[in-house]
Formats: C-alpha cells, structure tokens, sequence
C-alpha cells in the first residue's frame, strides 16, 4: 500500500516560489489500478516523481508498506525503485542498444547473471507480444511497440509498483487501447499495483478502479472511478467529465423544457435506443443536445444532455423511465431531483 500523507512541493523560481503539490493525501492500495488525472499544470508529473522520490517532497511523507521513503539514504532508494518502476511518454529507450539489450538493463544494475538474466528478458519479450524483436533497435520500432519495450524494462526486476507517467498520451487511440489492455493484464496476472498519471479521462475510464483528480496541485475530489464521473462535484471534476460545460455549451432549457444529463455506467448497448423507446413508450420526444459516449466489450460508457419538452409532469415521467435502465444515472436541475421524480 502506498500512503501520502500531506504531501506538498515548493520550487523557487525566478519569479519566486511555486507550490506545485499542496498537501496531498491519497491511500492506493494493493492491486488498485489509481489514476490520477488533471490539466496540465495540475501537478501530476510532479506527484509521480515525489512517489519514488525522484523529487523529494518538501513537506509530507510517502508511506510505501510501512517505510517512510523520505526517510531511507540514497542507496536505499536507489533499492526501491527497483520495486517501484516506471513508464514514460517518451519510451526512454537506449537508441544505440537492441531491444533485448534495454530490458537486460535493469538487470545488470541488480547484477542477476548474465544467463538468468536473459532469459528473464526474452521471457518479457513474450509477455509484451514481441518475442520477435529482440535483435531490433528503437528506431525500427513503432510507438506502441517501443511502449511494449519500455513496459518490458520496468517489470525486469519483478516490481511491485508500476508508475504510468502519460504513457500513453504519444500513441494512436487504437495503439493506446492495446496498450491499456497489456497493462491491465499484467495488473491482473503478476498482481502489480498501477499508477497512472493522464490528462485524458478515458484512459482512466478505461483501466482504472479509483481516481484522483488535482487542480493547481491539490486533490479536488477522490473515489471509485464510477462514482466520481457518475456525479462529479468538483468543478475540476466536471470539466473533464463535462467537457461541454467546461466550454460555456451547456444551453438553456428554455421555456416549457427543462434539461437532464443521463450518465451511463456500463448500460447493455446492444438493447433498442433508449431515447428512441422513451418516445414510443411516453410519447416525450427529448432533444440530445450533446453527447460523449462509447462502447466498450458491448457497454455503453459516458454522458448525453437531453432537452425535454413539458413542465414537471413530463420531467417527471422521463426520469422515472430512463432511471429504470440498469447502470444509468440521471441528473437533473437542482429545482427538480430524482427523488422528487420518483414520488409524483
């Protein structure tokens, strides 16, 4: 399990001093695949580099099973980082040393012998899916393949802690999809605790379990990944949730209409339309004013705001009816809940 507790960050400038964390607390434990997400200038990067003391903290503490790191002497750490590892958007390769030369490596720096070694890294290779490039060269690789290397080199000491840094933010949206499968999968069958840092919220509705988001170096809100994007109270929050609130696009209902946001979590895509149905089955024809959703393995993930026509007797019936459908929640105005909707 990984603690901070408190944490916070300050660099000195020319301009004069800048806090880039400010009193972080977070508890990521075992098996959690976290994200951490926010804009640039959030402090992220910053954060992930305070998690394996590449920078270290100004204030606050990194707990890491029980060790405060902030207390351990530089070869100590130098011994942690061999449990807690790390990806970035660049790859980081060694361009002049063979694929199979960069993921021995690490190897060689903890001194495992030369044959154990290698077969460590041909065995990753296979993991990655790219037992076939052992003798080729970054440079004769595509993105995503290099990803799959440097992935390769971090797990090479059998880690405990895989740090994600925008690992992904280079890559092509199929290629970042492959690439979220592979971690995922080594998350599930070697057990390794995953961190990712992105600025893009559906990579971390993709692969994570619990997500916080930071603004200007603080935690605006933390939860289960469902939960925070299904209703979403910081305004830091919405603005990656609700990209079209954030851009001033949220319309007015207008008269006689009132707006709703439908959010789904998971809903069965493959059933007849929903708003289509409503028309049949309420004869409310509600508008779709926008909307941010995707199907993934058959299920349909993110938003839609509606406009429906009528007063409260009709808002009423529309939230009743689309509440009804399994993983979705409805959000309305603050005059007029759910709850209210319920009872009429």
């Amino acid at each position: 399990m990984i603690e901070l507790r408190n944490l916070s960050k300050s660099f000195v400038t020319a301009e004069g001093p800048v806090d880039a964390l400010k009193r972080v607390s977070l508890t990521i434990h075992d098996g959690d695949i976290y994200g951490i997400i926010g804009m640039s200038g959030a402090g992220k990067s910053t954060l992930v580099r305070c998690i394996n003391m590449l920078e270290r903290p100004t204030d606050g503490a990194v707990i890491w099973d029980g060790t405060d790191l902030g207390k351990l002497s530089k070869k100590e750490i130098q011994q942690v980082r061999h449990q807690i590892t790390m990806i970035f958007q660049s790859f980081n390769l060694l361009t002049q040393r063979t694929c199979l030369e960069n993921i021995l490596l690490p190897l060689k720096l903890t001194h495992v012998p030369r044959a154990k070694a290698r077969a460590r890294a041909l065995e990753l290779l296979e993991t990655v899916g790219l037992p076939d490039k052992a003798n080729a060269y970054p440079a004769q690789l595509s993105g995503g393949q290099q990803q799959r290397i440097a992935i390769a080199r971090a797990l090479a000491t059998n880690p405990k802690v895989l740090l994600c840094d925008e690992a992904t933010s280079a890559l092509d949206p199929k290629t970042t999809h492959a690439i979220l499968d592979l971690i995922r999968d080594i998350n599930r069958t070697m057990g390794i605790t995953v961190i990712v840092i992105t600025h893009q919220m559906s990579v971390v509705q993709e692969i994570c379990n619990r997500v916080a988001i930071l603004e200007n170096g603080a935690v605006a809100e933390e939860g289960e990944v469902s939960q925070v994007f299904s209703n979403p109270k910081a305004q830091a929050t919405k603005a990656l949730v609700y990209p079209d609130v954030a851009k001033g696009m949220e319309p007015d209902a207008g008269e006689n209409a009132q707006n709703v946001r439908v959010v789904f979590q998971g809903n069965d895509a493959s059933k007849k339309p929903m708003i289509a149905s409503m028309a049949i089955d309420c004869q409310i024809a509600a508008t779709i004013l926008s909307a941010t959703t995707r199907t993934l393995n058959g299920k349909a993930y993110g938003n839609m705001l509606l406009r429906i026509p009528g007063g409260p007797d009709e808002l009423a019936r529309a939230v009743k009816y689309l509440s009804a459908e399994p993983n979705v929640v409805v959000q309305v105005d603050a005059e007029y809940t759910p709850e209210e909707a319920q009872h009429e």
